[in-house]
C-alpha cells in the first residue's frame, strides 16, 4: 500500500484536471444541464467521460498547492462554461422560432412552465423536444465526446489560453440566435403573413364581415397545418443549426 499510495495520489491529481473541464462543460451544455436531471447523476457523467478521454490527452503536472492551481481551475472552469454556452445557443434560437410562431398564430399566451428555461410557449417547448431528438439522431452526443477531446489539444489544460479573439467568436456567434429563429420560423410566418394580407383583403372587400371572429381563430389549424406541411424544411434547419454550432465552437477554441 505504501508504494501505490503515491501512485494513487498522483492519478488522482492528473485525472481531476481533465474533470474540472469535463464538469464545467456537462452543467452548461443543452440537454444534459437541465434541472430535472440528478446532480449525481451529472457527476457521474463527468466521470465516466473523463475516464473515456483520460488516455488520449496529454497533462502537464502541477502543483495543486499553488498559484498557478487556482489559475488553472479558473482556466478550465472557463473554457468548459463557455464551450457548454455555445451549444446553448441553439437552444435560445429554439425557444425564439417557437415564440415568432406562436405570437403569428395567436398562442403568444399559450404557456408552459420549463423547469429549465422558465415560462415559454407551448410551441417553443415543442421544438426544444425536436431539436434534442434530432440531435440524438445524428449522433451529437457522440461528436460531444470528440469535441471534448478536441478541445484539449486546441486548449491545452491550465495553459491560459482564453483571450479576446475567442470572446469576440463567441459574441458574434450569439448573434445568430436571432437569425436561426427566423430561418426555422420563416416558412411558417411567411405562411401566416399570406393568410392576414388575405384576411385584410377580405375585410376592405367586405366591411360586414366580422374578419376578427372568422379569421383569426382560423390562424391557429392554418399554422398548425403548415407546421406539419413545411416539417422537412424546418426539420433541416434544426440540424443544419447544430453543425453551425459545432463548426462556431471549433473556431471559438481556435481550430
Amino acid at each position: 500500500m505504501e508504494i501505490l499510495a503515491p501512485h494513487v495520489i498522483n492519478l488522482l491529481e492528473t485525472f481531476l484536471w481533465p474533470m474540472i473541464r469535463v464538469s464545467a462543460f456537462i452543467m452548461t451544455v443543452p440537454f444534459f444541464s437541465q434541472a430535472a436531471i440528478n446532480l449525481r447523476v451529472t457527476l457521474l457523467l463527468s466521470l465516466v467521460l473523463t475516464w473515456m478521454i483520460y488516455p488520449l490527452i496529454d497533462i502537464p503536472e502541477i502543483d495543486p498547492f499553488s498559484f498557478g492551481a487556482v489559475l488553472g481551475i479558473t482556466h478550465e472552469i472557463l473554457v468548459g462554461g463557455l464551450m457548454g454556452i455555445t451549444l446553448q445557443i441553439v437552444l435560445a434560437g429554439l425557444i425564439v422560432s417557437g415564440q415568432i410562431i406562436a405570437g403569428g398564430m395567436g398562442l403568444s399566451m399559450a404557456n408552459m412552465i420549463d423547469p429549465n428555461v422558465g415560462n415559454v410557449p407551448t410551441l417553443s417547448q415543442f421544438f426544444i423536444i425536436v431539436g434534442f431528438l434530432l440531435f440524438m439522431s445524428f449522433g451529437g452526443h457522440l461528436i460531444l465526446i470528440s469535441v471534448l477531446q478536441q478541445s484539449i489539444e486546441l486548449v491545452p489544460i491550465a495553459s491560459g489560453v482564453f483571450g479576446d479573439l475567442m470572446i469576440q467568436n463567441f459574441i458574434v456567434w450569439t448573434s445568430q440566435i436571432f437569425l436561426g429563429a427566423v430561418s426555422i420560423a420563416f416558412p411558417i410566418i411567411f405562411g401566416l403573413l399570406l393568410i392576414n394580407s388575405s384576411l385584410g383583403i377580405i375585410s376592405r372587400a367586405a366591411p360586414s364581415l366580422n374578419v376578427f371572429a372568422v379569421g383569426f381563430p382560423s390562424l391557429i389549424p392554418a399554422g398548425l397545418g403548415m407546421l406539419l406541411l413545411t416539417m422537412p424544411l424546418w426539420f433541416a434547419q434544426v440540424e443544419n443549426f447544430w453543425f453551425l454550432a459545432f463548426r462556431r465552437l471549433n473556431q471559438i477554441l481556435g481550430g
